[in-house]
């Protein structure tokens, strides 16, 4: 059963911005380092920023480091990711689930799709 629901994603430019949005129904979801995950076509899902329980410490894949910033707001059980001069390659199905580095996945939500192209 999956405990969380992505939005937000499109078609946007290269150059351009989207914010992406996860909802989650996880029991203590402030205990939880949580992370945003993409998959492209043909490659393997992968980490690309998390975020700590506190919500102080942040981390990024090298591919979006100061491009992509993660937060989020316990009291309404989000996560998101802002996504600036988003580029061809980051191109992929975004996934929101706890930081497998820290903590056990919970069962996967259906995603965002987010497609950059001219």
């Amino acid at each position: 059963q999956a405990q969380f629901v992505e939005s937000g994603g499109g078609l946007v430019q290269p150059g351009g911005s989207l914010r992406l949005s996860c909802k989650s129904s996880v029991q203590s979801f402030s205990y939880y380092a949580m992370g945003w995950y993409r998959q492209a076509p043909g490659k393997q899902r992968e980490l690309v920023a998390g975020i700590r329980a506190d919500g102080g410490r942040r981390s990024y894949v090298e591919s979006v480091e100061g491009r992509f910033t993660i937060s989020r707001d316990d009291a309404g059980r989000m996560v998101y990711l802002q996504m600036n001069s988003l580029k061809p390659e980051d191109t992929a199905v975004y996934y929101c689930n706890t930081d497998h580095r820290i903590v056990k996945n919970f069962a996967w939500g259906q995603g965002t799709q987010v497609t950059v192209s001219s």
